[in-house]
């Protein structure tokens, strides 16, 4: 749906002048028509519409012609969701970015602006290497991507979205486990109606810390807080120990930038500390992916990023 900018700026300045005008009312008359009549005068409070034209991101390849060229699995077709679709031409962006994970075992950092379809670049490779393993008949539970979030709504998000990729193909699941989700399954039920309407959950969704511990999801979503706790936990060592705890492959890392300081020192510490649990720090057996629509400006801030 289009927006006229003129109207929309005429309707919130209105609104806005209307909010102050009654909050911050005189009892003085006097004063406040004079309070009114600097709100109205030209410029003083709203300036504008001020346009600004955004080019469009490049274009590349369509996911089925990565499928075509031997790049992504066939499997994918299987999908059958409206949140990936097949046909619509990947940003330039994405594409290398799937390249690099598929083709090339590579670890990246996707640092491009907000909407240009970040969560792709990484969800598509993730996805791709799970239906591959369904294919050879290997895919069982256990943790392979491990997607984590400065915060519960980001997570949250993303949980609504891998709803959309996987509500048509149950073999693959996911979980979000923060501070959030409930013990048990009966309570975790409860909830989840409640939120969604009487709705039940999908099949291949783990909702609650139980099921998580019982049969590790293949993709979990969690928050750096809470990964220190589970970290620490006996009664969830499930996730990183024991027969389901071999197959890790994935760790993504949303909004790198906020990670600085002391914040981001002990993060680099939690994530050193979680390789050496999955995979005994060894090269090359994880692969690593940072997102940020506010990294940098390119390739000259690269070394202030390695640092």
């Amino acid at each position: 749906m289009s927006i006229n900018p003129i109207k929309a700026t005429e309707a919130i300045g209105k609104s806005y002048k209307s909010y102050l005008s009654t909050t911050l009312g005189f009892q003085d008359k006097e004063l406040q028509v004079q309070f009114i009549k600097k709100l109205d005068q030209p410029e003083k409070l709203i300036r504008g519409p001020i346009l600004e034209a955004t080019p469009s991101f490049k274009k590349a390849a369509t996911m089925s012609e990565l499928i075509d060229e031997g790049v992504l699995s066939p499997r994918l077709r299987n999908l059958k969701c409206e949140g990936l679709p097949l046909e619509r031409p990947l940003y330039e962006h994405q594409e290398k970015a799937i390249r690099k994970l598929v083709q090339h075992n590579r670890n990246i950092i996707v640092a491009t602006g907000t909407g240009s379809g970040k969560t792709e670049a990484f969800i598509v490779p993730i996805l791709n290497y799970l239906l591959k393993e369904e294919e050879k008949g290997t895919l069982c539970p256990g943790v392979r991507a491990l997607l984590l979030y400065p915060m519960n709504a980001l997570a949250n998000d993303q949980l609504a979205r891998l709803r959309r990729y996987l509500e048509n193909h149950s073999s693959i699941t996911f979980g979000r486990y923060t501070g959030e989700t409930k013990e048990t399954n009966r309570q975790a039920i409860e909830i989840y109606r409640e939120i969604h309407d009487g709705q039940e959950p999908l099949k291949n969704e783990l909702i609650s810390r139980e099921q998580m511990r019982e049969t590790p999801p293949h993709i979990l979503i969690t928050n750096y807080a809470m990964l220190e706790y589970l970290l620490m936990r006996p009664k969830d060592s499930e996730l990183f120990d024991g027969e389901y705890a071999k197959y890790w492959r994935f760790i993504v890392m949303d909004e790198v930038h906020t990670y600085s300081g002391a914040k981001g020192i002990e993060t680099a510490m939690l994530i050193r500390r979680l390789k050496d649990r999955v995979v005994r720090s060894k090269p090359g057996k994880l692969k690593c992916i940072g997102t940020s629509a506010t990294l940098g400006k390119g390739r000259e801030d690269f070394n202030k990023i390695i640092e």
